[in-house]
């Protein structure tokens, strides 16, 4: 076994606690101490770098039924992270392999190597986080598999300066696409315009339902929802004829007891519309043709990406309800420790 011999003896979990009821709370956490484990006969043992900070946790958080089983209770919080090979038995994932995984909300994780998937140089690893990784494979395949955009047609993104919605936007720019982004600030706006969105709106201050009259004056052939609730519902009421909705997510009601849906529902059969809700894990077989894609717009200058950096492991619950906060910019992460050499 080939391993990093500077390792801790222990390292830094965070587990869930208790079910929350509404809004994540530190009470819905705790943190142990463990030992750092070794990797057994065809494992690898993984330092985390950065973990990606999503929505969906919310939901991984209940006990309920969804397209995957919840965290139970005193379990490794569940996540996505990047992180490098610190000791390995597995020769095609030597010491030093950068990778990415479902390790969890914890600095070091023993694994297999059909959980990891091997990344290559040359890209900045919180990239791999970003457009190059779940994010970007969120806004490729439900924008362009569901939404099937066209040139010259009017897309809106909610949650468009968020991870998935900021990156929609830009590959909806490269179709030809109109695009109008929803966000919460000014300052989230200015990006978005910034990225080449055709207008942004900002639903705090701003008239949603006449705003969207105002930059889509044809209507709206594609809505890609991140947020669901009032927003999904003022969309609804401008849509085209033959209209698609891709539906990603509904963070606005993540936290509600009873979610509720839409009430222009009918909007969608007048105007011979169509939603349809996708998990990005059902496109699993195609990620290497969209990573293809996606990595030569990176390349290119054409997909821009930002991120929001929380420092710590132990900030892991504070930085779930940034996202709930709408307090950040871009990708939410957090930085569980240095970066590789």
């Amino acid at each position: 076994m080939s391993s990093d011999q500077s390792l801790p003896a222990n390292h830094l979990q965070i587990l869930l606690a208790s079910r929350p009821e509404g809004r994540p709370g530190a009470e819905n956490f705790c943190s142990r101490e463990a030992t750092v484990p070794s990797p057994g006969e065809g494992e690898v043992l993984v330092r985390n770098v950065y973990l990606s900070v999503d929505p969906a946790m919310r939901g991984w958080m209940s006990d309920r039924k969804s397209y995957i089983e919840p965290v139970q209770i005193d379990d490794v919080m569940r996540g996505l992270t990047v992180g490098v090979v610190v000791g390995s038995t597995v020769d095609e994932l030597p010491v030093g392999t950068r990778v990415s995984g479902p390790l969890g909300w914890q600095e070091y994780a023993v694994t297999t190597p059909d959980q990891l998937q091997a990344l290559p140089p040359g890209q900045p690893l919180r990239l791999f986080l970003g457009p190059l990784g779940m994010t970007g494979l969120t806004a490729y395949f439900g924008l362009l598999d569901i939404g099937q955009p066209k040139e010259g047609e009017t897309v809106v993104v909610s949650g468009a300066a968020g991870a998935v919605g900021s990156v929609v936007g830009q590959i909806a720019k490269l179709k030809g696409c109109r695009v109008v982004g929803i966000a919460g600030t000014p300052e989230k706006c200015a990006w978005l315009r910034e990225l080449g969105f055709d207008a942004a709106i900002d639903y705090k201050v701003d008239d949603v339902p006449a705003a969207l009259r105002e930059h889509c004056p044809r209507g709206i052939d594609i809505y890609f929802d991140n947020v669901g609730g009032e927003i999904l519902d003022a969309c609804l009421a401008q849509l085209r004829r033959g209209a698609r909705i891709p539906l990603c997510g509904a963070i606005s009601q993540y936290n509600e007891a009873d979610v509720r849906g839409p009430s222009n529902y009918l909007s969608i059969l007048v105007n011979r519309a169509r939603m349809e809700g996708f998990i990005v894990f059902d496109y699993a077989k195609r990620y290497g043709e969209a990573l293809q894609e996606l990595g030569r717009w990176v390349a290119e200058g054409k997909i821009d990406a930002r991120f929001d950096v929380v420092d710590g492991l132990e900030n892991a619950p504070e930085a779930l309800n940034r996202l709930f906060d709408g307090a950040n910019t871009g990708k939410q992460i957090v930085q569980i420790g240095p970066e590789p050499t």
